[in-house]
């Protein structure tokens, strides 16, 4: 992208710059979280744990849908709740990559196929917690709730464990449609659960995170946002000590940390994720691995969207066959 979008134009009645006075120059100078004492062997203990749950994947019923199968299934968490997704596999042939696919902080009350080939099996898993298959389930639903719950034990952090059943859903998907290369894909809230569980599971080939969120807490912190994060900013106003609690979530962070190739799709303005933290997900994978599409926003309707989020899966799509490309 060369040159602003006229943001003002675009925006106008918008309460707050969501470009939090940055350019894309400067957000490509955001510096991730360094990684804090024992962040990575805490993660390693977690994935390791995890390899002893069995997601004991169940086929609740099945729909044909074109040329996909769609089933509603129920599997376990890292902490064995019970918790609902959604599995979509090719009525014929065999699938050649398996997706696991994460959403918003809205929840997710259907299957996307806009970033899955039709040629692929795919989960939807849907966070514990959140509608419309596991409201209630494992987690308070509502955000503000939702995104705090926890925080004081790390082993129990909500947002962390909505990480972690991401492995279960791996492991739901690989024991449904058969031992599969995986790819993510995780946009915003699922992009930064993506963000911190990928980097540890080593069964993935690619990732994409779209407009991704807990990403770089210290720039978070500082501003207000209509997302998820604003309940964190207040919550730390009022708790200074939270902000090392929340150390070990930044997706920033685990991002650092990553060994495939990763596709992030970041915005220059956006209300509900700052684009800082956005960005400095982006600015932790690795350089040769990484490969970073600048939005105009995210979060938000503006003239064009329609083409730029073509455009996007179109790229994201090319991003997965070039990650099953042989070396």
């Amino acid at each position: 992208m060369t040159g602003s979008p006229p943001f003002d134009t675009w925006f106008p009645d918008a309460a707050f710059d969501g470009s939090y006075g940055f350019t894309l120059e400067t957000l490509r100078a955001v510096s991730p979280i360094a990684a804090p004492a024992g962040f990575a062997e805490t993660w390693r203990r977690w994935r390791a744990e995890a390899r002893d749950v069995d997601a004991a994947p169940r086929v609740l019923s099945m729909q044909q849908r074109g040329r996909r199968r769609v089933s509603l299934v129920e599997l376990s968490g890292v902490d064995g709740v019970h918790l609902r997704a959604w599995l979509v596999e090719p009525v014929s042939g065999a699938a050649r990559v398996g997706i696991v696919h994460s959403h918003g902080y809205g929840g997710r009350d259907r299957v996307e196929f806009g970033r899955v080939p039709s040629d692929a099996a795919a989960i939807f898993p849907v966070a514990r917690g959140l509608g419309a298959l596991n409201a209630g389930v494992g987690a308070p639903e509502p955000v503000e709730q939702h995104v705090l719950a926890g925080l004081t034990d790390p082993d129990v952090y909500v947002p962390g464990l909505c990480a972690r059943d991401l492995w279960l859903a791996a492991d739901a998907l690989i024991d449904l449609a058969g031992d599969l290369p995986l790819y993510f894909v995780g946009e915003s809230f699922g992009g930064g659960i993506g963000a911190l569980a990928v980097p540890w599971d080593d069964r993935y080939i690619g990732a994409t995170l779209a407009v991704p969120t807990f990403g770089q807490y210290d720039e978070r912190l500082a501003v207000p946002c209509l997302g998820s994060g604003e309940f964190q900013r207040m919550h730390v106003q009022r708790h200074p000590e939270a902000r090392d609690q929340l150390r070990l979530f930044d997706s920033s962070t685990s991002a650092a940390f990553f060994t495939i190739p990763v596709r992030v799709e970041a915005a220059l303005w956006d209300q509900s994720v700052p684009p800082q933290g956005q960005f400095a997900v982006a600015n932790a994978v690795p350089a040769a691995l990484l490969e970073l599409e600048v939005l105009p926003a995210g979060h938000a309707e503006y003239p064009g969207l329609a083409r730029v989020t073509v455009d996007a899966r179109r790229a994201g799509l090319a991003h997965l066959d070039r990650a099953l490309a042989p070396a």
